[in-house]
């Protein structure tokens, strides 16, 4: 017998259970039930054109009816077939297709903190404009008959028809008219692809990368860059889903990461197909921007085809003389290459160092006549590289070491520190990086050209990054001084307080109300003459904002002398408004009452209970987290977004059946990292502590079993800051009772969570015994003790083979340890130490004053012992029978309590099992009060 036994009683709870139900009755309704199932028998029908026939009676059914649809399929029907392999997500989380999983999953180094390329489409195309008139060159519209002669031509044939005079030009085209005819390609690209005409297809794809060769209305050229690579994203896309579609194996979809060896020949044969078309282009820049389109189809051939196939592609590049047809190029590749292979930074930072190489060619003879011909000024030429080199330096940067940093400074002081090369360094990198270098970026802006691109948009780029990140604390003034002796020299008013507005927020951010006052008399003195302030609301009224975001002191605030100057240049009545009501709101928040902001928050949460996005959940967790960020200072509505998450969590734990996906697996982790990340920021203790627990048995339930670990650390350790006293309703009550709340709930989650494989046996359930022993209990107050005999409970409960109740899918203790005698010495151990904590505390209750709680307590811990220990022990029932005289020896005892237990120890004794209490009960005696 293991050394436990002298403690726990083994338990079998299903036979408990069913002790404890109620008797059933049976009822005989007859024959008929409206709820009796109706059963289906074979009817012996004549013939009608079907095989049979089938009647509803209330007979049995016949047990050999057979199936003819089942017996042809053994028994597997086809639409279940299909139901079964298909993969729930996609239906009931609003997933569109397994190309998104794969590119999650593919994409897994690119997190939320990249800023897609789909976010600067907008900018581009909003920015870059033309008035001029454009042409294009599209492929002539090929009849259904025309169609099917393609297919039976050579590979070079349909290639050379391309180029030989199956295009026709439309000239004389507005901008919209441009985008339009666009789009029309982009359609007819899909149509062409759906219709299975593949050829025509790749014949517009081709036709379409030519336009990015002609750069005759080159102030468009980075809006014509925008259109023509959707269009090459389409096809791309297209050529890989088809592919996938042929690598099909008995209606299965490849494994996520799968390997060429898993792709069959067809497959395969195919996807070389496209890049032997794709080779015969004869032109360079179509050759290059097709097959960069379908860089990710390697994967079918290679492991290594996409890092082979970069290299190549950067090197094909260089080839391109125009150097803004070649930026952007380059800027494609990136694009690509951060799509499918984000780790393959090396090739990225080939590629951008080819460029530095070949930077020079822009200031070159042939680029200077270009412009001289199309009337178009250097620094207006300088500023369309921009969308280009900022992207290849954001897919450079992203996650790089701080020494990457170092190296393109030093790049940009041997290219003669040039201001666009500069300005894009300082977009792309860390904000904390640039802000730590913030005295040398200006030293190198100061000696920029500035023919070519002006220093105060360099100076803007800095202000940007030091509003994001603070500069060492000795450099903050001369900064500012630096700064500010460059921006007040300004004589276009918009570019002044373009620059201005974003200088404000960095004086405000380190400097007092003498500096900011500084600033905003300079922005009166710029702003007011010629009422250049009517063009710049949106930059003054941002101005205003910052501001008060900063001076949260409203007294402080109107003492800065010009701040209301200021507002006075607020002369139009709607704008000087929504100025005023943008400072009432923040004067009314800073005055808020508790129980106007617990208003509010009821609100606000009524309204976040009511937004739902149906089954596109990882919208509904978006909209949890901005939500999260617009009010952060509101606690209540905070701990509603954590229940709404948890909910969300469950949710899709409904949908996946408890079988989750990859996709899904990391979405729930994500809602159990956005809890996890948010309780922290609560000021409620108890809200905390018991919304760790409600998180850990969300991440529990989810199979997170690291992440529900952490959650229970957390509590656990959270417990010695549980004060005396807390705050309810206004008033200020003792804490023990709700502490002795929330550890009841915490033991009986911690009954089914498994020990850390790192951490040692019971490792959560010993951290949280040292707690309590360490916790400052209150002197009158005996939960400590309650504490203890729950302890007691729960350690029974983790002795038994079975445990009482289990989580899905998460292996316990029970089955970890599968009755392993090193567990059950520990869980011995445990024991032994509470009931020596117990038997002192009850030692030291032997005072006058403090003896009826003395026997209260020596009868809660008799009935312990009775319900949950064995009692064949000798020990344990001795110190039963010394528990119940304990609890009678002073005449404290509730008499009729003592009788009622008296008899259940009897009533139990009949029990086969339970036999050893009728010995128990006659040396319990019942004394009377005299």
């Amino acid at each position: 017998i293991h050394v436990f036994n002298r403690h726990s009683r083994q338990r079998n709870y299903k036979t408990e259970f069913e002790s404890c139900r109620p008797e059933i009755v049976p009822l005989d309704f007859g024959d008929y039930h409206p709820l009796k199932p109706i059963t289906v028998i074979e009817s012996k029908t004549k013939k009608m054109g079907r095989k049979g026939s089938t009647s509803s009676t209330s007979s049995s059914s016949s047990s050999s009816m057979v199936d003819p649809l089942s017996s042809v399929l053994d028994g597997t029907d086809p639409l279940s077939m299909f139901a079964a392999i298909a993969d729930p997500v996609t239906t009931t989380v609003n997933m569109d297709g397994s190309r998104k999983k794969r590119d999650r999953d593919d994409n897994s180094l690119v997190g939320t903190d990249f800023e897609p390329w789909s976010s600067k489409r907008g900018d581009i195309l909003a920015r870059y404009t033309t008035t001029e008139k454009l042409s294009i060159v599209s492929c002539k519209t090929t009849t259904s008959t025309s169609a099917m002669s393609e297919k039976v031509r050579t590979r070079l044939e349909e290639l050379d028809d391309l180029e030989e005079g199956s295009q026709r030009e439309l000239l004389n085209l507005t901008q919209q008219d441009y985008m339009n005819r666009i789009e029309e390609l982009n359609q007819s690209l899909k149509d062409a692809w759906a219709s299975d005409q593949k050829v025509k297809a790749l014949k517009i794809v081709i036709q379409c990368s030519k336009l990015l060769s002609d750069t005759s209305v080159i102030q468009f050229y980075p809006s014509k860059f925008v259109l023509i690579t959707d269009i090459l994203d389409t096809f791309g896309k297209l050529v890989y889903e088809r592919i996938l579609s042929m690598c099909m194996d008995n209606r299965s979809i490849l494994s996520d990461h799968f390997s060429p060896e898993n792709v069959n020949d067809t497959a395969k044969e195919t996807c070389l197909n496209w890049f032997f078309k794709i080779a015969s282009i004869r032109e360079l820049i179509p050759r290059f921007y097709v097959e960069a389109a379908i860089l990710n189809c390697n994967k079918f051939l290679s492991k290594t085809g996409i890092s082979e196939c970069l290299p190549r592609l950067t090197c094909m590049i260089r080839g391109i003389g125009d150097p803004l047809v070649s930026v952007y190029a380059r800027a494609y590749l990136c694009r690509v290459g951060m799509e499918v292979a984000p780790h393959l930074k090396e090739s990225l930072n080939k590629n951008f160092f080819d460029f530095l190489l070949t930077f020079k060619q822009i200031h070159g003879d042939t680029v200077q006549n270009q412009l001289v011909v199309q009337g178009v000024e250097i620094p207006l030429y300088l500023t369309l590289y921009s969308p280009a080199i900022d992207w290849i330096l954001q897919c450079i940067a992203y996650h790089a070491p701080e020494v990457l940093l170092t190296e393109m400074m030093e790049r940009c002081k041997k290219l003669g520190n040039n201001a666009l090369l500069l300005n894009s360094v300082m977009s792309a990198f860390r904000a904390e990086f640039i802000a730590t270098r913030a005295m040398d970026f200006i030293g190198m802006i100061k000696e920029c050209d500035e023919s070519g691109f002006p220093k105060h948009l360099l100076f803007r780029s800095l202000g940007l990054n030091l509003a994001l990140a603070d500069p060492p604390e000795s450099d903050r003034l001369q900064i500012l001084n630096e700064a500010w002796k460059v921006i007040t020299k300004l004589k276009n008013p918009q570019d002044y307080i373009n620059c201005a507005e974003v200088w404000v927020e960095y004086t405000c951010r380190h400097f007092t109300k003498r500096e900011v006052n500084t600033v905003l008399a300079d922005v009166i003195k710029h702003m007011t003459p010629d009422r250049a302030f009517e063009d710049a609301y949106p930059q003054l009224h941002s101005i205003i904002k910052k501001v008060i975001a900063y001076f949260h002191d409203f007294s402080i605030l109107f003492s800065v002398e010009k701040f209301l100057p200021f507002l006075d240049m607020f002369q139009k009545e709607n704008v000087r408004v929504e100025v005023c009501k943008c400072i009432m709101e923040a004067f009314i928040n800073a005055l808020t009452l508790e129980d106007e902001k617990r208003m509010l928050a009821v609100l606000i949460n009524g309204f976040i209970k009511m937004v739902s996005f149906g089954r596109d959940f990882e919208q509904q967790l978006s909209f949890y987290v901005e939500t999260r960020s617009m009010f952060c200072n509101l606690e209540p509505v905070l701990v509603q977004l954590i229940h709404s998450v948890n909910k969300l969590t469950m949710e899709t734990r409904r949908v996946m059946k408890g079988n989750h996906s990859r996709k899904t697996a990391a979405f729930v982790r994500a809602c159990v990292a956005f809890c996890f990340i948010t309780i922290p920021s609560l000021t409620g203790i108890f809200t905390r502590l018991n919304l760790y627990l409600h998180s850990g048995q969300v991440a529990l339930a989810n199979q997170c079993l690291s992440q529900a670990d952490a959650f229970f650390r957390a509590a656990v350790s959270l417990v010695p800051e549980v004060p005396k006293m807390i705050n309810i309703d206004g008033k200020m009550r003792p804490s023990e009772s709700f502490l002795l709340e929330f550890l009841s709930n915490l033991f009986s989650t911690l009954l089914i969570v498994p020990d850390h494989p790192e951490q040692g046996v019971l490792f959560l359930v010993r951290g949280l015994l040292n707690v309590i022993q360490d916790y400052t209990w209150e002197d009158n107050s005996d939960d400590k003790i309650r504490i203890y005999t729950n302890v007691l409970h729960l350690l029974s409960a983790m002795n038994q083979e079975t445990y009482l109740y289990h989580v899905d899918k998460v292996d316990s203790n029970d089955s970890l340890y599968g009755g392993d005698s090193k567990f059950l010495a520990e869980n011995n151990k445990l024991c032994e130490t509470v009931i020596t904590q117990i038997l002192e505390h009850l030692k030291a209750l032997g005072k006058d004053e403090t003896l009826k709680r003395q026997s209260v307590l020596a009868l809660s811990f008799f009935n312990s012992i009775l319900a949950h220990g064995d009692l064949r022990n000798n020990k344990l029932n001795q110190l039963s029978v010394n528990l119940w005289n304990l609890a009678q020896r002073h005449g404290c005892a509730d008499t009729r309590t003592m009788v009622k237990t008296l008899e259940y120890i009897k009533k139990r004794s009949k029990q086969p099992e339970m036999s050893h209490l009728s010995e128990l009960a006659l040396r319990l005696p019942l004394q009377t009060r005299t």
